[in-house]
């Protein structure tokens, strides 16, 4: 099968936001553009130096991830180069494994013509991810509110958001395995309660747009970020300066380390900066929701 060379970009992605773990995710202004040309074995190129230690043929998790789709449907995958340019941070909870595999769906089809609805890409996507949260904002855009049991998945999607967006990046990477093993096996019933309870207001508030409320929900997860914000430089320091500063609400972006911060919309210029100032250790990137989500071009990158 013949093809031409084309492009597919995949938005950033940030899970949970507190109490909606493994559930809510927010798409994010930061990419990662995959430029695909015919080629006669596969290869993998990027551009970004942090990402030099990433595996360049089959076991590239794009590559992997479009084999599986190929396998999926007992289709022969053509080979192809990939050259990458990201802007999303490699490890550090912004949901870059999550864009990879968004992207590896969208070319492997494109490569085969399989002609796949989105339904099925999320299908596909959040089996492969184990949750529904970052691939679905990542292939949707905008806001998602997920639920998946390994046989139903239904998700709500918020097309628009605004606000403005702090991520605090550390200079140090944190698996995600790493993260999940820092949980509990159980908690508590009266725990898990508080935990849904303080879920379901800051999703409702999320779906009307009632920042003020979401961001209040935020600060009160119990399932996941008391297990882990100890392994966070200068947490509890940083949240009471996102309070003096007005923000909505913080979280542990994803697993981390990654923090995010959701500000008034026009605001996230001057409270990166502020922050940038107090804590260091962190690189400061102002940023916005990504209302745009996958996106197939045929221009060359």
């Amino acid at each position: 099968m013949s093809w031409k060379e084309f492009s597919v970009s995949v938005p950033a992605s940030t899970a949970n936001l507190g109490p909606g773990f493994d559930s809510i995710g927010l798409a994010l202004d930061l990419h990662m553009l995959v430029h695909a040309s015919p080629a006669a074995d596969w290869l993998v190129e990027y551009k970004n130096p942090g990402y030099q230690q990433i595996a360049s043929g089959k076991d590239n998790l794009i590559v992997a991830t479009a084999q599986t789709v190929a396998d999926k449907y007992e289709r022969s995958l053509p080979s192809a180069k990939l050259v990458v340019e990201t802007e999303i941070p490699l490890s550090r909870g912004l949901g870059s494994s999550a864009s990879a595999i968004a992207a590896g769906i969208e070319i492997a089809d494109r490569l085969i013509g399989l002609k796949l609805s989105m339904k099925e890409k999320l299908r596909i996507g959040t089996e492969m991810e184990g949750h529904p949260d970052n691939i679905s904002a990542s292939l949707l855009g905008g806001l998602t509110i997920s639920y998946f049991d390994e046989e139903d998945l239904e998700i709500v999607h918020v097309p628009e958001v605004e606000i403005g967006v702090v991520i605090l990046v550390p200079p140090t990477e944190f698996l995600t395995v790493e993260s999940r093993n820092l949980l509990p096996e159980v908690l508590a019933y009266k725990t898990a309660i508080r935990g849904s309870a303080a879920g379901n207001v800051m999703a409702a508030a999320l779906a009307k747009g009632d920042w003020d409320t979401a961001g209040r929900m935020m600060q009160k997860d119990l399932f996941h970020e008391p297990y882990r914000k100890d392994k966070f430089p200068d947490f509890d320091a940083i949240q009471r300066s996102c309070r003096e500063l007005g923000v909505y609400g913080t979280a542990i972006s994803g697993a981390g380390p990654s923090l995010f911060i959701a500000v008034k919309k026009g605001e996230e210029i001057r409270v990166a900066a502020q922050l940038a100032e107090k804590f260091p250790l962190y690189e400061s990137l102002a940023t916005k929701p990504s209302s745009a989500g996958i996106k197939l071009g045929e221009t060359v990158v």
